[in-house]
Order: structure tokens, then sequence, then C-alpha cells
């Protein structure tokens, strides 16, 4: 019991001594701070001081507010990143072996999915060549560059192609033949869905471009859209039995096209104007812009309902679509793309190497780019940037372009091919916004990463979009 005791009055005299330590820290300063009277300051005086200069500090306040000194100023912290890598070389041998280009791509509605139409694009009958389409599944794990997740033969070059955009396995292509075929590329043995087969409603010519489309009060159901350069522009349905079943049609008539200034007036006997791009509007789903062989885009609609004065024969009644002629380009129109964020801005590009920017309010472009000494092949604006679009040239380059930063020159210029052979087409992926494929002359799919810089909105970037808008073109 002593010892016990003795021991527990040690502990707390050796705790009780510690704590007269901390006491010693914490009087080092003799005189405690106190905190002097109220009374003791001059309350007027700071009262009139802070009056004095209010309306001073207000206007700087106001100054800095709206000053855009700073704008598009980030901390950045770590290493500059590359503005864009190449991830992926797609190709596949035997459609390069039989010197096949890449002539339309595709992302499917997950992002996870490019496809690549086998084609070509320069003279000569390549109707009855044996062609392909294939896919990459990105996501997959063992990705094999040179092999394909689907591949399906076609016994005609395809010229165009689009993935359905709410089925990721849905894709539809055009046809040197003129013919419209959609493939289901889950079902490796038995692919085709619907096609057009060779009836009098089909494409005298080949197919330029193709597009799906909501049908009139179903948003879950489509039909897929065709552009030809035999001056009609189809709209099909996918039928039992296989096929698709024209449902409207247009033609383009010269003397129908609405006049505007600059416009050649062509010779008797040229009366169908070759459609060779087309792109529609992001906020009126019936109006659309096309791109023709004479290289003067056009707004047209598909609630026109003018009839369309042409011979051609066809199962349905064809109306005359267009609307407004727009100036024309040196050459031939080869791509059309209709911002996402500006309801009248679009972009077209030819074989006269220029980039126009266009206002649907006006004839003359608000701005023309030239980028190439050869033809300019595809454009698109970026899905998720406002003042962002792509270009594919035939010299070989894929150019990016950031508004925000230069009108004149392009931001980023992207060799695809060394031998400086065409780039034919491009896409943004609207999923996985970091990526863009291009296809070119070399039968090959580069999948190119873009850095943040042109995946994040700038500040103002919208604002900026509204001002070009509203130039007025001199």
């Amino acid at each position: 019991k002593s010892c016990q005791t003795a021991s527990i009055a040690t502990a707390n005299a050796s705790a009780q001594a510690w704590s007269h330590v901390d006491a010693q820290v914490q009087t080092e300063a003799p005189v405690p701070v106190s905190m002097q009277p109220l009374s003791r300051y001059d309350m007027s005086r700071l009262t009139a001081f802070l009056r004095r200069v209010e309306t001073m500090v207000i206007r700087e306040l106001n100054k800095n507010w709206q000053s855009h000194a700073f704008d598009g100023f980030e901390v950045n912290w770590t290493e500059q990143q590359q503005m864009v890598s190449c991830l992926y070389t797609l190709g596949y041998p035997p459609a390069q072996a039989q010197g096949l280009h890449v002539t339309g791509i595709s992302w499917n509605s997950t992002g996870s999915v490019v496809a690549c139409a086998y084609g070509r694009l320069d003279h000569g009958d390549w109707s009855t060549l044996k062609s392909f389409v294939c896919a990459w599944n990105l996501d997959r794990r063992g990705l094999s560059p040179r092999q394909p997740s689907a591949v399906v033969e076609v016994p005609s070059a395809v010229l165009c192609l689009a993935f359905h955009p709410t089925q990721p396995s849905h894709v539809a292509g055009g046809l040197y033949s003129g013919e419209v075929l959609v493939w289901d590329l889950s079902r490796p043995e038995d692919p085709l869905l619907w096609c057009t087969g060779l009836t009098d409603d089909t494409h005298t010519d080949p197919v330029s471009q193709v597009v799906w489309l909501p049908e009139p009060g179903h948003s879950h159901r489509f039909q897929v859209l065709s552009v030809a350069t035999d001056g009609k522009v189809l709209l099909w349905r996918g039928v039992g039995a296989g096929q698709l079943q024209l449902t409207e049609g247009f033609a383009l008539v010269m003397q129908q096209l609405p006049r505007s200034t600059k416009l050649k007036k062509h010779s008797r006997g040229e009366t169908e104007v070759g459609a060779t791009a087309v792109a529609f509007s992001s906020f009126d789903p019936r109006l659309f812009i096309l791109g023709t062989e004479g290289g003067f885009p056009l707004k047209c609609s598909l609630a026109a309902g003018e009839a369309a004065l042409t011979r051609m024969p066809s199962s349905v009644p064809l109306r005359a679509p267009a609307q407004f002629t727009f100036s024309p380009h040196g050459g031939p129109v080869y791509s059309v793309s209709c911002s996402p964020f500006h309801r009248n801005l679009f972009l077209s590009a030819g074989t006269d190497g220029h980039v126009h920017l266009y206002s649907m309010l006006q004839a003359p472009p608000l701005t023309s780019l030239q980028l190439s000494l050869k033809y300019l092949f595809a454009v698109r604006w970026s899905p998720v940037r406002p003042l962002v679009f792509a270009a594919a040239s035939g010299e070989g380059d894929v150019l990016l372009f950031d508004l925000q930063k230069s009108s004149q020159k392009p931001t980023v210029l992207i060799k695809q091919t060394q031998d400086e052979s065409p780039v034919y087409c491009l896409e943004f992926n609207s999923q996985q916004t970091q990526l863009l494929a291009a296809g070119d002359a070399q039968g090959t799919v580069k999948v190119w990463q873009l850095s943040t810089e042109f995946v994040e909105q700038g500040p103002r970037e919208a604002e900026d979009l509204d001002r070009l808008a509203a130039e007025v073109a001199t």
C-alpha cells in the first residue's frame, strides 16, 4: 500500500512539473497585449476618409471587372502538354494492298468505335472494285491496329459513311454505284441490314454523303438522307425484307436556284446541279446546307413545297429545296459544316484550297482563308469549342484552327502523311472530345489526341463567336 501511494504521488508531481515548464513559455512576454479602448480612435476622421475614397475604389473595381487583360490566363504548375499526339495508326492491309484510299470516317454513338470506308476518290472506273468497311473498337483490350474488329466486304467502292445516332453497331454507307446500304457490324456473318438496290429511285451518280435524320414525330426512329452528284437529295426508310424505301426526294435544277450576285449562268442543257456535301443545322432540323460541283453552297429546306422541274424518274414527287445561293468558291465544294454553337454560321471547303466562313444571312463569306495550294477535302467544326475547326488538305496535312488565337493561320499543323498524299476525311469524336480521326490516301486512319486547350471552352468564347457572326462581309 505505502509503495503504491508513493508511486502515484511521484507521478503526479512529475506531471505538474512539466506543466510548470509550459507556463514559463507562456510567460516569456511579461506584458500582456491588450486592445486599445475604442474611444482612442477618431471615428469622424475614419468615416470622412472612407467617404472620400469610396468612389475611386468602386471605379477601380468596376474597371478590373470589365478588363480582358487576364482572359484565358490559367495558372499551370505542370509542364506544358503537347498540343496533339498520335494515339493510333489504323489500317487494313488487304485494302491498302489494292491501293484503296480511306474515303469516309465515322465515330459510333458511344465514341469508342471508329469506322472507315475504303474506296477511291480519283479518276477511273472503280465501280466494280471490291472494297471494305472496317471498324476498330478503341476501348477493347489488346487492340490490333492492323486487324479491325469488324470487316465488311462491299461489291463497289464506298465513298462515305455515317454511324447511326443511337444504335452503336449500325452504319450507313454510300457507294460509287449510287446505292445506299446499312450494315449491322455486330453481325459478322450477315451484316447487311438494308439496301436501296438498283431501281429508278437509286442515285445514278456516286453518293457523296449520307446522314441519319430523326423521322418527323418519331425522335427515336431514323431515316437515311443521301446526296449525290446526280443532283438528287433522297430520304430513305428501312422496311421489311432488307429494303431501303424512298420516302421523300429533292432535285437541284439550275433554273430553280435563287439567283445571287456573281453566280455564273450555265449553258443550256446543264440542268441538274451536282451535290457534293451536306450539313444540317443544329438549331433547325429542316434546314441544311449543300455543297455543289459549281462551287456555290446552297441553303435548303426539307419543308420546301415547290415541285422540281426535272424529268428524272422517281416513285415520289421530287421537290426543289434551294432557298438561297451563296457566293461561290473557285471550284467544287467538297465539304460543309454547320456550327453547333451558332444558328447562322457554317464553313465550306473546296478544290480552291480555301475555307469560307459564311453567315446564313448574306451571300458573300464573312472570311476566306487559303489553307492549301491543293484541294481541301474536309472541314469540321469542333463539337465542344465554338471557335475551333479542323480541315484536311491535299498536301497531307490536318490543320487545327483556333479563331480566338488567330483568324489567319492554323494553331497546329499536323503532318498526317509523310509523302504529302492527301487527307480525304476527318471527324471529331463528340463523346470522347479529345479525339480526332483522319483518313488518307495511304489507306490509313490516324487517331489524334488533342490537348485540353482544344477541348475546354475559353472565357467569353461564345460572345466572340456572336461578334464574328454579327460582322458584315466587305
